[in-house]
């Protein structure tokens, strides 16, 4: 209950920073997500992308807060890189989790997915769906 609902507030600040970046802005984030959603599937424990080794017995990984930390950051890129980082391991963390907390969570991320697929509009020509090309790619 707890971390959903620190997934929640941090989701809540995640998707207002997204919803004010301009339309070329919103490409780049739905390319960079992408990539990072990639590279933690190729991860032993996708969930636990972006956290340190010696963290790995923790419940959850760190990914989410080091994002979150990054995603705040007056560095344009630095921020851009740290929400795609934070949606990345956020999809991994509630995509498949046994908590009915975190299935909300879930729905309303991948709801801002899709906003950033259609962002990232036709530039990949494939049938598949733009989170299956990143599990593959």
């Amino acid at each position: 209950m707890l971390r959903a609902r620190q997934l929640g507030r941090q989701f809540r600040d995640i998707e207002r920073n997204v919803r004010i970046l301009p339309r070329r802005t919103r490409e780049r984030l739905g390319e960079l997500t992408l990539r990072e959603i990639g590279q933690a599937s190729r991860s032993d424990f996708p969930h636990l992308y972006g956290t340190a080794p010696e963290a790995r017995y923790f419940p959850w990984g760190q990914g989410t807060e080091a994002g979150y930390d990054r995603a705040r950051s007056s560095n344009p890129e630095v921020a851009l890189r740290g929400i795609a980082l934070w949606l990345a391991v956020a999809y991994h963390e509630t995509k498949n989790s046994p908590y009915p907390s975190l299935q909300p969570q879930h729905r309303q991320l991948m709801q801002l997915l899709r906003e950033l697929k259609e962002a990232h509009g036709g530039k990949n020509t494939a049938n598949r769906s733009w989170v299956q090309q990143a599990a593959v790619a």
